[in-house]
């Protein structure tokens, strides 16, 4: 797995949670803003789902398993859109905590990512 690639996405989901965070502490919603920052940060996880696929079809196998690594990846992808769609329903300060509380998770997913690639 691309270890640069993994950085930049857990930190891009890291400053998306300060961000997100920043407008609760602010008590404002999510806005358009944020969902830009949130588009940035879910092409990051599908650029990263693409080269996790590619590098198992070239034959590379992470150490802890294919099947727990794919389950991974596949919650990485969708962990900020889930949170994006959560936030529109709730048009409060809370849409804001739960697009935050998505860039944490997204990040300790990288973290363990990371431990599942082992290289």
């Amino acid at each position: 797995m691309l270890n640069p690639l993994m950085l930049v996405t857990g930190v891009a989901a890291l400053f998306l949670a300060a961000w997100c965070g920043w407008a609760a502490r602010r008590d404002q919603p999510t806005k358009d803003w944020h969902f830009i920052g949130m588009a940035v940060v879910s092409l990051l996880a599908v650029v990263q789902l693409a080269v996790g696929i590619v590098q198992l079809a070239r034959g590379e196998d992470p150490e802890q398993g294919k099947t727990i690594f794919v389950a991974y990846l596949l919650g990485a992808f969708a962990c900020i859109p889930a949170a994006g769609f959560m936030s529109l329903a709730e048009r409060t300060r809370w849409g804001s905590v739960t697009v935050a509380a998505g860039g944490v998770v997204l990040a300790v997913l990288e973290v363990r990512l990371y431990d599942i690639w082992g290289r």
